[in-house]
């Protein structure tokens, strides 16, 4: 790893590694398709990256090649890599080799990954612990996603999208929640609970599993780990059962106060963001914290520094009165979470755009993605946001809307993105709150939206 190139470099997971490898001194370089924020960001640090993917991108002194599952077979980069005999990494191998040495703390989960993840980090950062960590999301600027620490934790966002979490072994690894997702990966949840479950088996001898109480998928993962040798397990919720038990999330309008009985105390803390289900994200990362050996009250104190992470319910502006905040929520369960948090914070209506993404989870989610569209007051379709896959015959995004209308949901269809703005700055009124909600481009709307309801 002293001399790195990788394959869409600006991508989520792979800037955050670049950035760890940048700062711990290797000779790091890179392409994307475009430029942005984090592309110049990885520059400032000392990255050489370049704009678009050719062969000639790859420097001779390339020691290996990191590639995501999202770089095609026919890549011109991996292509010549492969040619010239340079080694492939996949980015899940690269992240375990930096966890190597430091006591490694691993969250996954269907939902909330980087929302904990951030938390821990956060957290930890304040009481002075300074941990690296690698995050699929910015905390508050680009680049902030990893950080090369000094002290002794590690910090890590593990993905089951694509059975990469089964490369790490953690000392303490996090499941919020086990739901069926990724469709082209998985056909089922047998096969999901197979691969959290090789997940936990993968934890280190006498290391801790943080696992919900309350998510169904997740118990009917506790039961059947229950028993492992050397695993501790600890579980977290609102159930009678739970060993960190969540006895009230109280709303008070961007933050939750959160009360949790532990080993028959009462704890109470504040969530800085809106929600129950970011209120039991904390609780999660409280525990894991414990874990590791930090003190519950100085950890729980600190959870309350964290504000938030790019994405997350985070507010991009007012303008005319109007709120504008993005959302990454993509999964039916995401949406509806994030639509009931944010209609606690709400003093007007809620209006969404949303943006499908992938035609895989569409095809799959689409009744359920317009359920949870009948939360808001009224909602603007986009055409679905492609990613990594080719379209599907027959699968658009009229099936949500065609769902939506069945559960009674107000829902407009938009299919020309630039158009999107003005329908929705045309729509508000004074009180409202506009919410930009998927996976994909759609986070460019806010600062759009804003700038039609100021004119």
């Amino acid at each position: 790893m002293h001399a790195p190139h990788f394959i869409g470099i600006g991508g989520a997971g792979m800037s955050g590694l670049a950035k760890i490898l940048t700062v711990r001194g290797a000779k790091v370089s890179g392409s994307d398709s475009k430029e942005s924020e984090t592309v110049l960001a990885l520059r400032a640090l000392g990255a050489a990256v370049g704009v678009g993917h050719a062969a000639e991108n790859v420097p001779e002194g390339a020691s290996c090649i990191v590639v995501s599952s999202a770089i095609r077979a026919d890549n011109p980069e991996l292509a010549a890599a492969r040619e010239r005999g340079i080694p492939v990494v996949h980015r899940s191998d690269a992240l375990a080799a930096l966890m190597g040495g430091r006591r490694a703390l691993a969250v996954a989960g269907t939902h909330g990954k980087t929302t904990t993840t951030s938390m821990l980090a956060v957290s930890l950062a304040t009481l002075g612990l300074d941990p690296s960590y690698a995050i699929g999301g910015d905390l508050d600027a680009p680049g902030s996603n990893a950080h090369h620490g000094a002290g002794e934790i590690f910090v890590a966002e593990a993905d089951e999208s694509d059975r990469s979490f089964h490369k790490y072994a953690p000392e303490v690894a996090i499941i919020l929640n086990v739901e069926l997702d990724h469709h082209a990966n998985y056909a089922s949840m047998d096969e999901i609970h197979d691969s959290f479950g090789a997940f936990v088996r993968r934890i280190q001898p006498g290391g801790t599993l943080v696992i919900s109480a309350d998510h169904p998928g997740a118990r009917e993962l506790t039961a059947r780990v229950l028993g492992l040798d050397g695993l501790s397990i600890v579980t977290v919720g609102a159930a009678e059962d739970a060993t960190v038990r969540v006895l009230s999330v109280v709303p008070r309008g961007m933050t939750s106060e959160v009360t949790v009985e532990l080993e028959g105390a009462e704890l109470s803390f504040t969530v800085s963001v809106p929600g129950r289900h970011y209120a039991h994200n904390a609780v999660a990362a409280l525990a894991a914290g414990i874990a590791l050996g930090v003190p519950a009250e100085e950890l729980a104190e600190a959870l309350g520094s964290y504000t938030g992470v790019r994405r997350r319910l985070q507010l991009k502006g007012e303008a005319a009165g109007v709120q504008v905040i993005d959302s990454y929520a993509h999964h039916p369960t995401e949406m509806t979470a994030d639509l009931e948090a944010i209609r606690e914070a709400a003093e007007g209506r809620l209006l969404v755009v949303f943006q499908p993404h992938l035609f895989s989870r569409t095809q799959q989610l689409a009744e359920e993605m317009g359920q949870a569209l009948a939360l808001a007051d009224a909602s603007v379709v986009l055409d679905i946001y492609p990613a990594r896959e080719d379209p599907i015959p027959g699968v658009t995004s009229d099936l949500i809307i065609e769902a939506a209308h069945r559960a009674d949901a107000d829902v407009t269809a938009e299919h020309d993105f630039a158009a999107a703005p003005a329908l929705l700055a045309g729509m508000a009124k004074p009180g409202d709150l506009v919410l930009t909600m998927g996976a994909g481009d759609v986070t460019n709307l806010g600062p759009a939206i804003l700038e039609e309801l100021a004119r």
